[in-house]
């Protein structure tokens, strides 16, 4: 498979270095970029997962300062902010701190788009939280793509996210408790709505094979997008390490959790190794598989 520059909408990391940090600095975020862009990943948007206000004003201006300064606007044409508008359920928020998490008032959605104008280029919000259909159509009129993930939304509440303009589901079959009602749950309501495209980690961890099958055979290769979900643990050897501000465990196997919750905190692979995971399992031609890993991301969140 000829790799086209693929395009990761969710990268929280790499190396050690955690674009979520209060620490993080320009010059940390251009090292992560290096390898990020190294690893055969041509575009990606930096994300940043639920956190206090004052971080989202620090780091986005962060990133910014750094992209620009070195001229990388068309390799990080803005970023992803995953939360704060998700589930404070544990099972929902997974890596993320319930504690942070806020409704979408218009006045927080504003205030978080108003501090980089232009940056955020997709935000991944509950579609159950409070007022979700009205935060995504203030966000689509703002031009920034909205996918909805992180909760324990029912098929009602997923539709009228669809309804209001929302257009993918952020890493379908994750992001929801390790339990859930066997028929009515937000992964059949996401794969039933024909509307959102599911984005999907195939690191080989995240999701068994044959519920990648299922996911991609449901929504088709036009309705599918692969992101890495790469954490700061990306690129580390296996052991013991930090993620999110929490103790994590990397197996050799490539697996990382955090050993408290017992769920996984993020990706320890970049999205070149998710695409050849996901074209070993023979469902898409390499045709589709470029739909999956670049072209569908691309038309989500528009030309850099």
């Amino acid at each position: 498979m000829r790799n086209p520059g693929w395009i990761d909408l969710q990268v929280n990391g790499c190396s050690g270095i955690d674009f979520s940090s209060p620490e993080l600095t320009g010059d940390d975020f251009l090292r992560a970029a290096e390898r990020v862009l190294e690893s055969g990943t041509g575009c990606f948007l930096p994300t940043l997962i639920t956190s206090p206000f004052g971080l989202y004003r620090r780091n986005l201006g962060v990133i910014r300062r750094a992209v620009v300064r070195h001229g990388l606007e068309r390799e990080v044409p803005g970023v992803h902010l995953e939360g704060p508008f998700i589930s404070a359920d544990p099972g929902a928020a997974g890596a993320h701190n319930p504690d942070w998490v806020v409704p979408p008032d218009p006045e927080k959605v504003e205030a978080l788009l108003d501090l980089e104008p232009g940056f955020v280029r997709l935000v991944t919000l509950g579609a159950d939280a409070e007022n979700a259909a009205g935060a995504v159509r203030l966000l689509r009129s703002r031009g920034v793509a909205v996918s909805v993930g992180h909760h324990l939304a029912d098929s009602g509440e997923i539709a009228a996210a669809a309804d209001a303009g929302a257009q993918a589901l952020t890493h379908l079959g994750n992001g929801v408790p390790g339990m859930v009602p066997r028929h009515r749950n937000p992964i059949w309501a996401g794969l039933a709505e024909e509307r959102l495209s599911a984005m999907i980690i195939t690191d080989g961890h995240h999701l068994p094979p044959e519920l990648i099958r299922v996911i991609c055979k449901v929504k088709g290769a036009a309705k599918i997008i692969v992101t890495s979900d790469a954490s700061p643990g990306a690129g580390l050897p296996p052991g013991p390490c930090r993620v999110f501000g929490s103790d994590a465990i990397l197996e050799p196997g490539g697996r990382l959790y955090n050993p408290a919750t017992g769920y996984l905190a993020g990706s320890a692979v970049m999205l070149a190794e998710c695409m050849r995971r996901l074209e070993s399992l023979g469902i898409f031609s390499e045709a589709e598989l470029r739909m999956a890993g670049r072209d569908n991301a691309l038309k989500l969140i528009g030309p850099a």
